[in-house]
Protein backbone atom coordinates (compact mmCIF):
# COMPACT_ATOMS: atom_id res chain seq x y z
CA UNK A 1 0.00 0.00 0.00
CA UNK A 2 1.53 3.34 -1.02
CA UNK A 3 1.46 6.61 0.90
CA UNK A 4 -1.37 8.01 -1.26
CA UNK A 5 -3.64 5.11 -0.40
CA UNK A 6 -2.55 5.37 3.24
CA UNK A 7 -3.76 8.99 3.34
CA UNK A 8 -6.98 8.41 1.45
CA UNK A 9 -8.25 5.00 2.53
CA UNK A 10 -11.60 5.24 4.33
CA UNK A 11 -12.41 8.79 3.27
CA UNK A 12 -15.94 9.47 2.08
CA UNK A 13 -16.36 11.43 -1.15
CA UNK A 14 -19.54 12.60 -2.92
CA UNK A 15 -19.31 13.23 -6.67
CA UNK A 16 -21.84 14.94 -8.93
CA UNK A 17 -21.93 14.10 -12.62
CA UNK A 18 -20.51 10.69 -11.71
CA UNK A 19 -22.12 8.63 -14.48
CA UNK A 20 -19.56 9.35 -17.20
CA UNK A 21 -16.38 11.17 -18.17
CA UNK A 22 -14.34 12.84 -15.45
CA UNK A 23 -16.82 11.94 -12.71
CA UNK A 24 -16.79 8.25 -13.60
CA UNK A 25 -13.00 8.13 -13.92
CA UNK A 26 -12.58 9.92 -10.60
CA UNK A 27 -14.94 7.54 -8.82
CA UNK A 28 -13.09 4.49 -10.12
CA UNK A 29 -9.68 5.88 -9.22
CA UNK A 30 -10.78 6.98 -5.76
CA UNK A 31 -12.35 3.59 -5.04
CA UNK A 32 -9.10 1.89 -6.07
CA UNK A 33 -7.39 3.88 -3.29
CA UNK A 34 -9.87 2.71 -0.68
CA UNK A 35 -12.15 5.75 -0.78
CA UNK A 36 -15.88 5.26 -0.17
CA UNK A 37 -17.62 6.96 -3.07
CA UNK A 38 -21.13 8.39 -3.12
CA UNK A 39 -22.25 8.73 -6.72
CA UNK A 40 -24.72 11.29 -8.02
CA UNK A 41 -25.97 11.87 -11.58
CA UNK A 42 -29.20 11.86 -13.57
CA UNK A 43 -28.74 8.49 -15.29
CA UNK A 44 -29.56 5.80 -12.74
CA UNK A 45 -28.70 2.92 -15.08
CA UNK A 46 -25.15 4.18 -15.49
CA UNK A 47 -24.79 4.78 -11.76
CA UNK A 48 -25.93 1.22 -11.07
CA UNK A 49 -23.39 -0.11 -13.56
CA UNK A 50 -20.59 2.04 -12.08
CA UNK A 51 -21.44 0.96 -8.55
CA UNK A 52 -21.34 -2.67 -9.68
CA UNK A 53 -17.90 -2.27 -11.25
CA UNK A 54 -16.52 -0.57 -8.14
CA UNK A 55 -17.85 -3.27 -5.82
CA UNK A 56 -16.65 -6.06 -8.13
CA UNK A 57 -13.15 -4.58 -7.91
CA UNK A 58 -13.29 -4.61 -4.12
CA UNK A 59 -14.38 -1.01 -3.60
CA UNK A 60 -17.26 0.58 -1.73
CA UNK A 61 -19.93 2.73 -3.40
CA UNK A 62 -23.53 3.88 -3.14
CA UNK A 63 -25.52 6.11 -5.45
CA UNK A 64 -28.61 8.27 -5.73
CA UNK A 65 -30.15 9.88 -8.79
CA UNK A 66 -29.11 13.54 -8.66
CA UNK A 67 -30.01 16.54 -10.80
CA UNK A 68 -27.79 19.39 -9.60
CA UNK A 69 -30.37 21.91 -10.80
CA UNK A 70 -32.48 20.77 -7.84
CA UNK A 71 -31.05 21.80 -4.48
CA UNK A 72 -32.93 19.03 -2.70
CA UNK A 73 -31.26 16.42 -4.93
CA UNK A 74 -27.79 17.65 -3.99
CA UNK A 75 -28.76 17.76 -0.33
CA UNK A 76 -29.94 14.15 -0.57
CA UNK A 77 -26.62 13.11 -2.12
CA UNK A 78 -24.74 14.49 0.87
CA UNK A 79 -27.28 13.07 3.29
CA UNK A 80 -26.75 9.64 1.74
CA UNK A 81 -23.03 9.93 2.45
CA UNK A 82 -23.68 10.77 6.10
CA UNK A 83 -26.37 8.14 6.62
CA UNK A 84 -24.46 5.33 4.93
CA UNK A 85 -20.90 6.15 5.96
CA UNK A 86 -21.30 8.53 8.90
CA UNK A 87 -19.44 11.51 7.45
CA UNK A 88 -18.39 13.39 4.33
CA UNK A 89 -14.73 14.23 3.76
CA UNK A 90 -14.82 15.65 0.23
CA UNK A 91 -17.49 17.16 -2.01
CA UNK A 92 -16.58 17.05 -5.71
CA UNK A 93 -18.70 19.39 -7.84
CA UNK A 94 -18.12 17.87 -11.25
CA UNK A 95 -21.46 18.06 -13.14
CA UNK A 96 -21.39 20.53 -16.01
CA UNK A 97 -22.76 21.32 -19.45
CA UNK A 98 -21.53 23.37 -22.38
CA UNK A 99 -23.67 25.27 -24.90
CA UNK A 100 -21.45 27.18 -27.31
CA UNK A 101 -22.73 30.09 -29.39
CA UNK A 102 -22.08 33.74 -30.20
CA UNK A 103 -23.51 36.02 -27.54
CA UNK A 104 -25.42 38.04 -30.13
CA UNK A 105 -27.31 34.90 -31.14
CA UNK A 106 -29.17 35.40 -27.84
CA UNK A 107 -29.48 31.75 -26.88
CA UNK A 108 -30.91 32.83 -23.53
CA UNK A 109 -32.36 29.44 -22.60
CA UNK A 110 -28.91 27.90 -23.10
CA UNK A 111 -27.41 30.61 -20.88
CA UNK A 112 -29.94 29.82 -18.17
CA UNK A 113 -29.22 26.10 -18.49
CA UNK A 114 -25.48 26.63 -17.98
CA UNK A 115 -26.08 28.96 -15.07
CA UNK A 116 -28.38 26.40 -13.46
CA UNK A 117 -25.93 23.50 -13.80
CA UNK A 118 -22.44 25.03 -13.87
CA UNK A 119 -23.00 27.77 -11.30
CA UNK A 120 -26.10 27.15 -9.20
CA UNK A 121 -25.43 23.41 -9.18
CA UNK A 122 -21.95 24.04 -7.78
CA UNK A 123 -23.33 26.47 -5.21
CA UNK A 124 -25.83 23.82 -4.11
CA UNK A 125 -22.95 21.37 -3.77
CA UNK A 126 -20.90 23.84 -1.74
CA UNK A 127 -23.89 24.57 0.51
CA UNK A 128 -24.68 20.89 1.05
CA UNK A 129 -21.05 20.07 1.79
CA UNK A 130 -20.48 23.00 4.13
CA UNK A 131 -23.58 22.14 6.16
CA UNK A 132 -21.79 18.91 7.09
CA UNK A 133 -18.28 20.35 7.27
CA UNK A 134 -19.33 23.01 9.77
CA UNK A 135 -20.51 20.27 12.15
CA UNK A 136 -17.45 18.09 11.59
CA UNK A 137 -14.92 20.91 11.71
CA UNK A 138 -13.21 19.76 8.50
CA UNK A 139 -13.89 19.10 4.83
CA UNK A 140 -12.65 19.58 1.29
CA UNK A 141 -14.48 21.16 -1.66
CA UNK A 142 -13.18 20.24 -5.13
CA UNK A 143 -14.69 22.05 -8.10
CA UNK A 144 -14.08 20.82 -11.66
CA UNK A 145 -13.88 24.09 -13.58
CA UNK A 146 -12.37 24.58 -17.09
CA UNK A 147 -9.52 26.22 -18.95
CA UNK A 148 -12.31 28.08 -20.78
CA UNK A 149 -12.44 30.34 -17.76
CA UNK A 150 -8.72 31.09 -18.10
CA UNK A 151 -8.37 31.72 -21.84
CA UNK A 152 -11.46 33.54 -23.12
CA UNK A 153 -12.38 32.80 -26.75
CA UNK A 154 -15.42 33.37 -28.98
CA UNK A 155 -18.45 31.06 -28.63
CA UNK A 156 -17.60 30.31 -24.99
CA UNK A 157 -18.51 33.63 -23.36
CA UNK A 158 -21.34 32.53 -21.10
CA UNK A 159 -19.86 29.08 -20.49
CA UNK A 160 -16.57 30.67 -19.44
CA UNK A 161 -18.50 33.16 -17.34
CA UNK A 162 -20.10 30.39 -15.30
CA UNK A 163 -16.71 28.77 -14.78
CA UNK A 164 -15.03 32.02 -13.73
CA UNK A 165 -17.88 32.67 -11.30
CA UNK A 166 -17.12 29.32 -9.63
CA UNK A 167 -13.41 30.20 -9.47
CA UNK A 168 -14.21 33.53 -7.79
CA UNK A 169 -16.65 32.04 -5.28
CA UNK A 170 -14.25 29.23 -4.36
CA UNK A 171 -11.39 31.65 -3.71
CA UNK A 172 -13.62 33.72 -1.44
CA UNK A 173 -14.60 30.55 0.45
CA UNK A 174 -10.95 29.55 0.81
CA UNK A 175 -10.07 32.91 2.35
CA UNK A 176 -13.13 32.99 4.59
CA UNK A 177 -12.48 29.51 5.95
CA UNK A 178 -9.01 30.51 7.24
CA UNK A 179 -7.72 26.97 6.87
CA UNK A 180 -10.75 25.21 8.34
CA UNK A 181 -11.77 23.79 4.96
CA UNK A 182 -9.67 22.97 1.93
CA UNK A 183 -10.83 24.32 -1.44
CA UNK A 184 -9.46 23.13 -4.78
CA UNK A 185 -10.28 24.14 -8.35
CA UNK A 186 -9.25 21.82 -11.19
CA UNK A 187 -9.44 23.25 -14.70
CA UNK A 188 -9.32 20.65 -17.48
CA UNK A 189 -8.51 21.50 -21.06
CA UNK A 190 -9.60 19.23 -23.92
CA UNK A 191 -10.71 15.93 -22.39
CA UNK A 192 -12.35 12.91 -24.00
CA UNK A 193 -15.84 13.27 -22.50
CA UNK A 194 -19.46 13.58 -23.57
CA UNK A 195 -19.50 17.30 -22.78
CA UNK A 196 -19.09 18.15 -26.47
CA UNK A 197 -22.29 16.25 -27.25
CA UNK A 198 -24.32 18.97 -25.50
CA UNK A 199 -23.22 21.54 -28.10
CA UNK A 200 -26.30 22.11 -30.25
CA UNK A 201 -24.84 23.66 -33.40
CA UNK A 202 -23.79 20.71 -35.64
CA UNK A 203 -20.90 22.59 -37.27
CA UNK A 204 -19.48 23.80 -33.96
CA UNK A 205 -19.92 20.34 -32.42
CA UNK A 206 -18.16 18.68 -35.37
CA UNK A 207 -15.26 21.14 -35.22
CA UNK A 208 -14.74 20.61 -31.49
CA UNK A 209 -15.01 16.83 -31.87
CA UNK A 210 -12.38 16.90 -34.62
CA UNK A 211 -10.01 18.94 -32.46
CA UNK A 212 -10.74 16.79 -29.42
CA UNK A 213 -10.00 13.60 -31.35
CA UNK A 214 -6.57 14.98 -32.23
CA UNK A 215 -5.40 16.34 -28.88
CA UNK A 216 -7.79 15.42 -26.02
CA UNK A 217 -6.42 13.75 -22.92
CA UNK A 218 -8.11 11.04 -20.86
CA UNK A 219 -10.54 11.65 -17.99
CA UNK A 220 -8.07 9.59 -15.95
CA UNK A 221 -5.59 12.46 -16.27
CA UNK A 222 -8.05 14.76 -14.51
CA UNK A 223 -8.89 12.11 -11.91
CA UNK A 224 -5.17 11.94 -11.10
CA UNK A 225 -5.31 15.64 -10.29
CA UNK A 226 -8.14 15.00 -7.84
CA UNK A 227 -6.07 12.26 -6.20
CA UNK A 228 -3.10 14.61 -5.90
CA UNK A 229 -5.15 17.35 -4.24
CA UNK A 230 -6.90 14.96 -1.87
CA UNK A 231 -3.78 13.07 -0.84
CA UNK A 232 -1.88 16.08 0.49
CA UNK A 233 -1.46 16.47 4.26
CA UNK A 234 -4.27 18.30 6.04
CA UNK A 235 -2.15 21.44 6.37
CA UNK A 236 -1.64 21.68 2.58
CA UNK A 237 -4.34 23.25 0.40
CA UNK A 238 -3.92 22.75 -3.35
CA UNK A 239 -5.81 25.79 -4.59
CA UNK A 240 -5.69 25.59 -8.38
CA UNK A 241 -4.65 22.91 -10.86
CA UNK A 242 -4.69 23.34 -14.65
CA UNK A 243 -4.53 20.07 -16.61
CA UNK A 244 -4.54 20.23 -20.41
CA UNK A 245 -2.90 18.57 -23.41
CA UNK A 246 0.66 19.74 -23.91
CA UNK A 247 -0.24 20.90 -27.43
CA UNK A 248 -3.34 22.89 -26.45
CA UNK A 249 -3.13 26.66 -27.00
Amino acid sequence: MNYITDRMKGKVVAITGASSGIGEATALMLAAHGVKVVLGARRADRLEDLKGRIIAAGGDAVYITTDVRRREDVDQLVQLACKHYGQLDVMINNAGISHLSRIDELQVEDWEDMIDVNLKGVLYGIAAGLAVFKKQGFGHIINIISTSGIRIVPLQGVYAGTKNAVRTIAEALRQESKGKYRVTGISPGFVQTELIDSVKDPSIRAAYKEQSAKIAISPDDIAAGVIYAMSQPDHVDVGEIVIRPTVQD
